[in-house]
Parts: C-alpha cells; sequence; structure tokens
C-alpha cells in the first residue's frame, strides 16, 4: 500500500483522486510544526504540499520510507532541493497548472496600475467624485519588455499583443532574435532591453544569476514613466531600490505580487507612492487550484505507483514519457546491474553503458542513471536512486560513460553494462525479446540467454566433469529447487548460472564455495516479472 500524506490544503478534486487510486492511502495533516513534520513523513511514501510548508534539511535529515514531494504550484523555494537530492527525494511541481491564471493577473495589475483602478476605486467608495484626479494611461501602443520567456512569459506575450501592445524579451536561454512567430524581438541583454520599454514583467525563476536583477542600475536606465509587474518571485527586485524610484518618481509605477519575504511586514514598499499590491494571487482562480490539485496527484502517483518521472525539480536528463518498450528496458538495467552489484562492494570507478540500436539510442542516459543507482544503492547506507546518484557518483569520481552503436547481428537492440573496479571489470549484457520480457545474453563474456528474476546465483568454476552434478545434488540435499540453469564456457573456466525457486541459505552457499572446482559464487535475489497477459 502507498501511503501519501497531504500537508497542505488541498482542492477536492486532487483529494478525490488520491481517493480512486487503487492500493493508495492518504492522510491529511495540515499545521504540521517543522518537528512533527520532520517525524510524520517518515511512514509515508510521498507527500503534497502548497506553499504553506516549508520542506528544511533538518525535515530530511531522517526521510524513512518517502521517495517524493510533489507542490502544487510552479515555485519550489519552500523547498531545500539540495537536502531533497541528498536524501534521494524526488520533488515535482505543476509548471503547467497555474499559467493562464497568472498570465491573465499580470495584466489584470498592469491594467490596474495604467488605469489608476485601486485609488479610483477607494475615491467613490468615499462618495467622492473628482474624475480628472484619475486619468490613467491605456496599454496599446505601449512597449512590453517581459524577462524570461519561459511558459507564462510566453502567455503574457500573446495577451499583451492581442492588446495591441509591442513585446520585447530578455531571456538569455534563448538564442533566436525573434520568437512567438516573429511577433516578439528579443534582446541579447537585460542591459540593452530595459531603455526601451514602457512596462516590464518578470517572469524568471530566483538563480544566484537572477536575484535581485532589478536594482538601482536598471530602474535608472529605464525610460521616464516607466512601470514594473511582478508576478514571478519577489527576490527579482531590490525592493529598497524599487521604493526609492518610486518616491523620488524615477519609476511611475509598480504593480507587484510577490516578496521577497511573505507576508510583507515592514517592507519598503509598502510606504510608495504609485502601487498595486496583491498577496500572490497569481495562481489564485478555482480553475489554476482544481489543475495544480490534481496534477501534483498524477505526477505523485506516476513515480510512486508507476515509476514515471515527470515534471522533476531535482533531477535532470530523464524523459517526460516512456514508452512501454522504454520502461522495459529500464527494468532489464536495473535487474542486470542487480547481477553486476555484488562485485561493487569494493568500489567502482567507472561505468559504461553501450546501446546497440537506434531506438533505444537517446534512452542511454536515463539506462546509465538506473544502472548506476541499483548498483550503488546496496553499499550505502543512505537511499540511493535516479534522484541523487549523479551528485554521489561526482563526489567519489565516478565517471559515466554512454556509448552508442548501431545493431548488428541477431539482436536489433541490446545493452551492455560495464563496471570498472580495482580487481578489473565485469560487464553484462542483455536485450527485450519480442514477447516482452528482458534477457540476460552474456556474463563477463559468457554468452547465455535467460530471464533475470527471482533468486540467481552465478558459479565460476573450472570446468571438468561432474560440477554440473556436485551443484545439483548439493542444492537438492538443502531441499533447494533448481527452476532453470543456463551454462557457458569459455577457455578452461565455466560460468553456471541458476534460478532458484526459494532463496540459498547461508549454510548452503558456504558449502558450496568450499567445493573444490569452484572459484566463486555470487547471488541475488530479483524480483518476479510482471505478468503481461
Amino acid at each position: 500500500m502507498t501511503r501519501i500524506l497531504v500537508a497542505d490544503k488541498l482542492a477536492d478534486a486532487g483529494i478525490e483522486k488520491l481517493e480512486q487510486a487503487e492500493d493508495v492511502s492518504y492522510e491529511i495533516k495540515t499545521g504540521l510544526s517543522p518537528e512533527e513534520l520532520a517525524t510524520t513523513i517518515q511512514d509515508f511514501d510521498g507527500m503534497i504540499i502548497r506553499s504553506g510548508v516549508k520542506i528544511t534539511p533538518e525535515c530530511l535529515a531522517n526521510p524513512g520510507k518517502l521517495r517524493a514531494i510533489a507542490r502544487a504550484g510552479v515555485g519550489v523555494d519552500n523547498v531545500d532541493l539540495g537536502a531533497a537530492t541528498a536524501a534521494g527525494v524526488l520533488v515535482m511541481n505543476t509548471p503547467d497548472a497555474n499559467t493562464i491564471s497568472t498570465a491573465e493577473h499580470t495584466l489584470a495589475i498592469l491594467f490596474a496600475l495604467m488605469r489608476r483602478i485601486p485609488d479610483a476605486h477607494a475615491h467613490v467608495k468615499a462618495g467622492e467624485w473628482k474624475r480628472s484626479q484619475f486619468t490613467g494611461r491605456q496599454l496599446a501602443g505601449k512597449t512590453l519588455g517581459i524577462v524570461g520567456l519561459g511558459r507564462v512569459g510566453r502567455a503574457v506575450a500573446q495577451r499583451a499583443i492581442a492588446c495591441d501592445m509591442r513585446v520585447v524579451g530578455y531571456d538569455p536561454l534563448i538564442g533566436a532574435a525573434h520568437i512567438m512567430d516573429g511577433a516578439v524581438k528579443l534582446y541579447p541583454s537585460l542591459d540593452e532591453m530595459l531603455p526601451h520599454v514602457d512596462a516590464l514583467s518578470l517572469h524568471a525563476k530566483v538563480t544566484d544569476e537572477t536575484r535581485g536583477m532589478i536594482g538601482t542600475g536598471q530602474l535608472a536606465s529605464m525610460k521616464s514613466g516607466a512601470v514594473i509587474v511582478n508576478c514571478a518571485r519577489g527576490e527579482l527586485i531590490d525592493e529598497q531600490a524599487l521604493a526609492d524610484a518610486l518616491s523620488n518618481e524615477q519609476i511611475s509605477g509598480a504593480a507587484i505580487d510577490v516578496y521577497s519575504v511573505e507576508p510583507p511586514e515592514g517592507n519598503p514598499l509598502l510606504a510608495s507612492p504609485n502601487l498595486v499590491l496583491t498577496p500572490h494571487l497569481g495562481a489564485s482562480t478555482a480553475e489554476a487550484q482544481l489543475a495544480v490539485a490534481t496534477e501534483a496527484v498524477d505526477a505523485l502517483l506516476d513515480y510512486l505507483v508507476r515509476d514515471e518521472i515527470r515534471s522533476a525539480v531535482n533531477v535532470v536528463g530523464m524523459p517526460t514519457h516512456l514508452s512501454d518498450r522504454d520502461k522495459t528496458y529500464l527494468d532489464l538495467c536495473g535487474r542486470m546491474a542487480n547481477i553486476l552489484s555484488p562485485w561493487c562492494a569494493g568500489g567502482i570507478s567507472r561505468l559504461d553503458i553501450t546501446t546497440r540500436g537506434e531506438s533505444i539510442e537517446s534512452l542511454a542516459p536515463t539506462l546509465a542513471k538506473q544502472s548506476l543507482a541499483v548498483l550503488l544503492d546496496p553499499h550505502f547506507d543512505t537511499r540511493v536512486n535516479v534522484v541523487n546518484v549523479e551528485p554521489i557518483a561526482r563526489d567519489r569520481g565516478i565517471e559515466v560513460n554512454t556509448i552508442t552503436k548501431a545493431g548488428h547481428g541477431d539482436h536489433a537492440e541490446i545493452v551492455q553494462i560495464t563496471i570498472h573496479t580495482r580487481d578489473g571489470h565485469h560487464e553484462i549484457a542483455g536485450t527485450v525479446f519480442s514477447d516482452g520480457k528482458p534477457r540476460v545474453l552474456a556474463i563477463d563474456g559468457y554468452p547465455m540467454e535467460m530471464v533475470p528474476e527471482k533468486h540467481l546465483v552465478l558459479i565460476f568454476n573450472d570446468d571438468r566433469p561432474g560440477v554440473i552434478g556436485l551443484v545439483g545434488k548439493l542444492f537438492g540435499d538443502h531441499e533447494i529447487n533448481i527452476a532453470d540453469m543456463t551454462l557457458a564456457r569459455r577457455d578452461r573456466t565455466a560460468l553456471m548460472l541458476l534460478k532458484l525457486d526459494t532463496e540459498p541459505t547461508a549454510g548452503c552457499l558456504e558449502e558450496l564455495r568450499k567445493s573444490d572446482p569452484i572459484i566463486s559464487v555470487r547471488t541475488t535475489s530479483l524480483l518476479p516479472l510482471q505478468s503481461t497477459s
């Protein structure tokens, strides 16, 4: 049973999805203290949060069963991503769910600012009617500069164009001179764009490079009468510098929905003139709340139940969609890595993933992550998975290579895992047959064909008469049934791979290792294959 903790208020549609999910239970526990949260998460496989819960390094110091956190919303500023990654906890968000609502709010508060709607509303409510005090400015014909042309930035651009605005932009991740069928001109730098805009709208993420990106110098370079809109993150603006620019009328107005600290108690903007302030309402529509709730649940269950990763923010390079065949190759690599894992006990310096066949070429980086995580996990006292395996490998100087080759021979697609250890290298190759089942084709150059599942025993032995009988009798004496066996020979050594119905006892293995012709014995246990019928 997969257990989910709902730690923040979630729309009813999201709760209904959890109710309907098979083999999934959930508990709603909101308002937990940091200490209570740190203890509670240990008993849950996944957690859903919004902006009200903060996930700190202390919270994740002992994550227990926790494997994933889904943030119902875009921003994950309330989650320590470094701590989550180190703990092997996947963090996901819902980047598409509130795009339209945030874009609409951006235009709404820009309209309100330009037409002085909040002040005019208060004026009429107070029983006054001095219309001449509230002459505003229209958006048509003005130039809107957008910083960050991702989902929300483009949605804002689309709506601004519909209002007959000229739209320009800056996004260091886009190399083109124009986007959106040529409708939006891109500047190579923020400083080059600022003098040309009548309104500036921010839609960038907060990074070391973007924090405080709008400061005294940038504000001074903007044209007289320009305004600023921020529905992204408060940290993008030096709020004191903006307050000063508003006070000395260097900037004619600002519409702000987000703040460096929320609520913004003591924020210098609270005492500034010519402002429209809203309390972080960008995603606060009924439609957006329903969408973020259902998408957060879907993303969480996709990972915990179906092993699919989407909308992850602390793991990169994972495909957003995996076909059934892709998933089978991931499973194959996990099983093959499990077979090789005992050889990693003394350390691993390099992992090579070689794919043969164009159809699985693009999957190679994902197969490498999956393989390395399975190889290393048994040898660490902390969880190792695709979330944290890359930093773990970097910290330990493990080199990872992906090699792609054309398919040939009897199998159009083959994956080979090669590990380099202090004692040399070991390799295993496999494929997926047309029946959808994975097969091991070779181990250390010994050819074979076996479905990797259940309890496996790898026996390297001197190639001489009687060894098969010796091994069969020994397992028979211990009442352990051999379900399948494959034998390969090379030079004067043979590899015997056994599949057992039950796990061999320590005594049985010890007796086997002491037998004269036996060179080495290694064991692993794999999950049975799921039925494809």
